[in-house]
């Protein structure tokens, strides 16, 4: 089967490397200096997973490119354009898997579809996707898988047009050997996620910090705060989540990945803009709304922004 993944960074060339090894036609695109390194040298994976593959890799999506399925790695800031182009270029009727760390990703998507006029029913091509594997790009053509995690699904029984896709994705991941877990409701997963993510990401980002740092103090105190105004949030769009089924999320992600630096601080320290937009600035939105504050996220997400733009990358490329 033939899959192209777009926005091949850390997690994208990670899933890309597991496809590929388990026999899968892989085609990753990605920046000019990450797949120059793996055209050169291969793209090399250390941690849980060790190796150098061979993996096929472009710059861009050529017009009329092949492909069975379509990853989009792409950041949720960029997968507007990227599924325009996609929708131009690949072929119609194929699956879309979509595993941003943001909340409204499928929205753009669909209207990505519509506006090629690629399907009247966009619902039935589209995979959502929660990753909790953590990747980091060490170096172009070079990635860490530090800890392990899954990709959730939605039960084919309970994703409605889209479960034949679904099931292609699924049976796709279980021959590479990708931990895969079927869930009822993959809306409320995606929210469960993006609720951890606005506690780790934005505080780690801030900091500099690993994540396991996180479970210390003062940074432990500051997540907590962000993790229950998320909270709030999600609640006023309709996912009611416990406090301690939160917390306990929280920490054990924190302790899985406690090696790893959020993708949020990657794109700080490589001068990129950062998920915190799609991630808090999208609670911020929905509290708004309904005419709630939420605080400690409003100072977090200002933080975030000034450090975005004032990294040494971001000064670069702006002058």
């Amino acid at each position: 089967m033939r899959i192209v993944v777009l926005g091949a960074g850390a997690v994208g060339s990670l899933i890309g490397a597991m496809l590929h090894r388990a026999g899968e036609d892989v085609v990753l695109v990605g920046s000019a200096e990450h797949v120059d390194a793996i055209r050169t040298g291969g793209l090399r994976i250390e941690g849980r997973l060790e190796g150098t593959f061979a993996v096929a890799a472009e710059t861009r999506l050529a017009p009329g490119t092949s492909a069975d399925v379509v990853w989009f790695t792409v950041k949720t800031f960029d997968l507007a354009r990227a599924t325009e182009r996609a929708a131009r270029e690949l072929p119609a009727s194929i699956p879309w898997v979509l595993p941003q760390n943001g909340l409204g990703a499928e929205e753009v998507a669909r209207t990505a579809l519509r506006s090629a006029g690629r399907t009247s029913d966009p619902d039935r091509w589209l995979v959502r996707a929660v990753n909790t594997i953590p990747a980091t790009l060490l170096a172009p053509g070079f990635v860490r898988q530090p800890g392990d995690g899954e990709i959730r699904l939605a039960q084919p029984s309970h994703a409605g047009a889209s479960a034949p896709s679904v099931r292609l994705v699924a049976a796709s991941l279980a021959r590479a050997g990708v931990p895969v877990r079927f869930v009822p409701d993959i809306d409320r997963a995606t929210w469960r996620k993006a609720v951890v993510n606005a506690a780790i990401n934005p505080v780690s980002a801030e900091y500099g910090l690993l994540n396991g740092q996180l479970l210390q103090d003062p940074w432990r105190s500051e997540a907590t705060a962000l993790l229950l105004e998320a909270r709030s949030a999600a609640q006023l769009a309709g996912y009611d989540f416990s406090r301690e089924e939160l917390e306990l999320d929280l920490w054990e992600t924190v302790r899985a990945t406690a090696g790893n630096r959020s993708s949020m601080l990657q794109d700080i320290d490589r001068g990129r803009p950062t998920e915190i937009d799609s991630i808090s600035g999208y609670l911020l939105e929905t509290a708004r709304r309904h005419s709630v504050s939420l605080p400690a996220t409003e100072r977090i997400v200002e933080r975030i922004r000034r450090r975005a733009a004032s990294a040494p990358h971001a000064r670069q490329q702006s002058s």
